[in-house]
């Protein structure tokens, strides 16, 4: 079966000028948490050399002479804009994977002329959306993301590589000049060793012995190579497995010194954390809670973690948030400024897995699944954070700092853009 592999062209760029076409031709970049560093970036702004994960306060000066816009990162913009294009892709094939924010693969078996599905799907997406796409089609995962870096590196192609339309020579032509570490889960690191055994390119890495690369490195690494020979060992995932843990944390606008400041962020951090866990409906069965001090400050240092066990595993966010507010209550030292915290859900199992428990009557967990259904309710309705625990505050100096975030032109009313006549 050939597989297709949908990737949006530099997305988070590319979502803030579909609703700001100002940005059109501008090098931009869009910051991390607090505004801190770089973590996308337009083909203008690679152009200029800026590399993924600068701080921003090293390159703002010139990068602003040269006319750039840095934003802050908006993800519910990024958000609601992914699951247009998901929904997008879905009509094209039965078969589908989301496997990132701005990827996806589709099965493609009973289709024929790919070229000609590659550049439709980039015009409905474009058309629907204003997001531009690349597509490649191979007969492996690993191969489809090949073909869809290689649609991304020639113009001339009009964003869409079809490796099975391609002679061997032709083939050997394209991945004979392309760096090993461009391969799907291979990176700097493993390219690095893999020089070392005079592997550079993807061809070599394709024409290796897999047993050998298996006694070097791994077993992923050999069904990498296996992959890029051209036989499937990674299945589409029709629905997304659920993760083993869920973990949300955050960096702080402003330096935290007070326990009760510390505790709203940290409730806050249950509350989305206990949310992602209803929403693939499993139970966590422990929960650690951590916080820290920066240690880019020349300020007395402090970092310590503490996991709390749960008697009997929940999605309740109300125990969720006792259990880490004890936690943290233990682990909280005065006289240190806090920079960061998070929480940790662990020991998760499936909602219809977890025992009963003997000391609590079926009305008890009624009540809380019927709270926590509500919650979730008028959140979905009315914004994340409308309804929360107490010990959840939606204000606070530990709200990171967003002070270049463009609105959400599409998840909020206020937002909304207008047109004057």
């Amino acid at each position: 079966m050939t597989i297709a592999l949908i990737d949006v062209n530099n997305f988070y760029a590319s979502c803030e000028r579909v609703f700001n076409p100002a940005l059109t031709g501008r090098p931009v970049v869009v910051l991390s948490n607090n505004d801190g560093c770089v973590v996308a970036r337009s083909a203008e702004s690679k152009a200029l050399g800026i590399p993924m994960g600068a701080p921003f306060f090293e390159i703002e000066k010139e990068f602003r002479r040269r006319g750039g816009v840095a934003l802050s990162s908006n993800y519910p913009l990024y958000a609601d804009m992914s699951n247009r294009v998901m929904s997008i892709l879905a009509d094209f094939s039965p078969d589908q994977e989301v496997y990132s924010i701005d990827e996806c693969f589709l099965g493609m078996a009973g289709f024929r002329d790919f070229t000609s599905i590659g550049q439709n799907i980039r015009h409905k997406v474009k058309r629907w959306t204003g997001l531009p796409v690349c597509v490649g089609f191979a007969p492996t995962k690993t191969l489809a993301k090949l073909a869809n870096h290689i649609a991304k590196k020639h113009p001339e192609w009009r964003g869409v590589c079809d490796l099975t339309a391609l002679s061997p020579s032709e083939q050997d032509g394209l991945i004979g000049g392309i760096d090993v570490a461009e391969v799907w889960g291979v990176g700097r690191r493993i390219g690095a060793q893999l020089a070392s055994m005079g592997i550079t390119t993807v061809r070599q890495l394709r024409d290796a012995n897999p047993a050998r690369i298996r006694r070097a490195f791994s077993v992923v690494l050999e069904r990498t190579v296996v992959e890029l020979q051209g036989t499937p060992c990674l299945t589409l995932e029709d629905v997304t497995p659920p993760k083993k843990q869920i973990m949300v944390s955050r960096s702080f606008g402003n330096p935290v010194y007070a326990l009760q400041d510390l505790e709203h962020a940290v409730g806050a951090f249950v509350a989305r954390a206990a949310e992602k866990l209803r929403s693939q409906n499993s139970c966590a069965g422990s929960i650690l809670v951590f916080a820290q001090t920066s240690p880019f400050r020349d300020e007395p240092q402090y970092a310590r973690s503490l996991t709390v066990p749960i008697a009997m595993a929940t999605d309740d966010t109300l125990t969720l948030t006792h259990a880490a507010l004890t936690g943290l209550a233990a682990l909280y030292r005065d006289g240190f400024a806090y920079a960061k915290a998070g929480v940790l859900l662990s020991e998760l199992v499936e909602r219809e897995r977890v025992p009963q428990d003997l000391f609590m009557c079926e009305q008890q967990r009624g009540k809380s699944a019927a709270l926590m259904a509500t919650l979730d309710k008028v959140n979905a309705r009315f914004g994340r954070g409308a309804l929360t625990a107490g010990a959840a505050s939606a204000q606070g100096i530990w709200r990171m700092r967003q002070r270049k975030k463009s609105p959400c032109y599409s998840t909020r009313w206020e937002d909304l853009i207008r047109v004057k006549g």
